[in-house]
């Protein structure tokens, strides 16, 4: 198992990518901490990796308060002692009302700063100094195809995607002394739930020309990244640092 007796901490762990990964991280050995806003979808997933023989925690927790984070941590530092692997997967995309920067409106630029950036910062900031004090470890973040090239209508998003990148390569480099490893993963298309609620609630949004532009012609699967995040938070990729894996079925090359 590549990820025995890790603690494994993974934020939006409820659904999505989030759950995938969860219990992707749970078969392999890994303590599961599972953060998420909807303590219910939480304690599902909590429940259904110990129905299946794993190890997991739910801990409640919203990433956009600076307080709650501080105090989730905390509360893994106390109950396991240890952190191994910090997965920033939460992130927020408002389609239909993100927009071009003049049209945006400064409420909805909050919001997804809000989730998709502060909350990576705060995450990080009291998630790295414990995978320090456990000897090491890996962060994963969440980017995006939009954070790598120009993608309209969405600018809010597209910042706090493209910002990502830059602190993965930032953080790299200041915490790999430490053994800390810093990757990001840049997935684009993927069936989850965000996907659905925002996109197909859009009136204007084609499924089959978006697809077009997707040479695998297809939507990517939670379990598909979750098995990029396994690689980056195991030994197998403990040569990498600072690097960004895109996971979008090649649109960023058309």
């Amino acid at each position: 198992m590549k990820l025995m007796n890790k603690v494994a901490a993974i934020t939006g762990a409820g659904r999505g990518i989030g759950r995938a990964t969860a219990e992707r991280f749970a078969r392999e050995g890994a303590r599961v901490v599972i953060l998420e806003k909807d303590e219910a979808l939480g304690r599902e997933v909590e429940d259904a990796i110990i129905r299946s023989g794993g190890q997991a925690r739910c801990i409640p927790m919203d990433i956009s308060d600076p307080r709650a984070v501080e105090e989730g941590f905390a509360r893994i530092a106390g109950e396991f002692d240890a952190l191994h692997v910090l997965y920033n997967n939460a992130s927020v995309f408002l389609g239909g009302r993100d927009a071009p920067v003049v049209d945006l409106e400064v409420e909805i630029w909050r919001q997804v700063l809000a989730i998709n950036l502060f909350g990576l910062f705060y995450c990080c900031k009291h998630g790295i100094p414990l995978i320090i004090r456990s000897g090491g470890g890996s962060v994963i973040n969440t980017s995006s195809s939009a954070g790598l090239i120009g993608i309209p209508n969405c600018d809010a998003y597209t910042a706090s995607k493209g910002a990502t990148i830059a602190m993965t390569r930032s953080m790299a480099v200041e915490y790999g002394p430490s053994k800390v490893r810093v990757n990001c993963i840049a997935p684009a298309a993927i069936a989850t739930e965000m996907v659905k609620e925002s996109n197909f609630k859009d009136k204007n949004f084609d499924e089959t020309a978006f697809l077009r532009t997707t040479p695998v012609r297809r939507w990517g699967t939670p379990e598909e990244i979750a098995n990029i995040a396994l690689f980056l938070a195991s030994d197998d990729s403990s040569y990498l640092n600072g690097t960004i894996l895109v996971a979008d079925g090649g649109i960023t090359i058309t």
